[in-house]
């Protein structure tokens, strides 16, 4: 027997508190809740310091959106904000168990089908098979290219980078229980420290997650005390944001290379992490293992999703040599959600498990 149709309302809620409107993607495996409504207004001239405001008197919605008993330490979210850029269609604050990011590959490719979807960029012209959406991200304006068809997405999404180069190579350090470890160091929108898994006497294919996690958070906390990250534009992203561990294959070849992320407060990228393949992509083609628009295909140890990623040109990045990096990949929709509060919650703005 058929259910009626039931109209979605608000249970019981404060008044005070706007409920948070959500549409809730995942690209790769990786989620994206995107805010579609219910966020106070964030104040500040640019996007930098609409991020340091919203971390300052606003965090209590990133938990909220984020931690349980709404979310889970492996959520990740995006905040749609109006950008001073002419250039830019819109802007988006990343949200995640700690913070906030300065880039997201994967919900970049996510937002792109979302903004044209949802008619936050002009119409593509008639029997157009892509459109454009310029998003405004904190480390700067990236490109998404959305495959159309009759003004809505379909199929996978690609974006170009802002210039991403290799920050430092063959990096000693010492990881409690490790011992010395080289790393490279690069920058995709994020900086991250890449090695290879078997340096850590692990298999990014097949040893435990909990193991991969552990070995990449040992090797980021490391890195962040013994070596000094710099971003010669701007010091709001100049800092690690995690460690990739590889399968080692960096020299080009046509089958995927694996790799697994680990950012933030431990949380772990299902996706092959679209500004790690931004960030490694500079790093073999700074080596030479590269060349212009030679396409790797990346693949998650996680659940096996597959980016691809080739440089298309080259850049600067104050003096270092850059390039912009084309990342290609599918996202899909899973659902929409209104999170409300009740005044006598006491555990209204989320809690994490470690």
């Amino acid at each position: 027997m058929e259910s009626a149709l039931v109209v979605p309302r608000l249970p019981p809620h404060d008044p005070g508190t706007p409920a948070l409107a959500v549409v809730d993607m995942h690209t790769g495996g990786e989620p994206l809740r995107v805010v579609l409504a219910g966020c106070p207004e964030l104040v500040g001239p640019t996007l930098l310091a609409k991020r340091r405001y919203m971390r300052q008197h606003l965090d209590h919605v990133r938990r909220r959106l984020m931690f349980e008993p709404r979310g889970h330490r492996d959520m990740y979210g995006a905040v749609l904000v109006p950008s001073e850029l002419p250039d830019a269609h819109l802007g988006v604050l990343f949200l995640h168990n700690e913070g906030y990011s300065s880039m997201c590959g994967h919900a970049v490719l996510a937002l792109g089908r979302f903004a044209l979807d949802f008619g936050l960029v002009p119409a593509p012209p008639a029997g157009a098979r892509e459109a454009r959406v310029n998003l405004h991200c904190p480390c700067g304006l990236v490109a998404a290219f959305v495959e159309c068809e009759g003004g809505r997405s379909r199929g996978p999404v690609r974006f170009h980078s802002v210039p991403a180069f290799a920050l430092a190579t063959d990096v000693l350090v010492d990881v409690p229980g490790h011992g010395k470890v080289v790393v490279d160091i690069a920058y995709g929108g994020a900086f991250y420290a890449f090695v290879s898994a078997e340096k850590l006497g692990l298999d990014v294919c097949s040893s435990k997650t909990r193991d991969l996690v552990d070995a990449a958070s040992a090797v980021t906390e490391a890195v962040k005390v013994q070596f000094k990250i710099n971003h010669p534009e701007s010091e709001d992203l100049a800092f690690l944001y995690g460690t990739i561990l590889t399968d080692g294959r960096d020299t080009y070849t046509e089958e995927p290379t694996t790799n697994i992320c680990v950012f933030a407060d431990e949380q772990v990228d299902r996706s092959p992490t679209g500004s790690g393949v931004t960030a490694r992509i500079a790093l073999q083609y700074h080596k030479g293992l590269l060349e212009l628009n030679q396409t790797r295909a990346f693949k998650s140890s996680a659940t096996g999703s597959v980016f691809t990623g080739k440089a298309v040109r080259e850049a600067k990045c104050g003096d270092f040599k850059a390039v912009i990096v084309e990342v290609s990949g599918q996202a899909h929709y899973t659902g929409t959600a209104s999170f409300t509060v009740e005044d006598d919650d006491p555990l209204r703005d989320g809690f994490l498990l470690k």
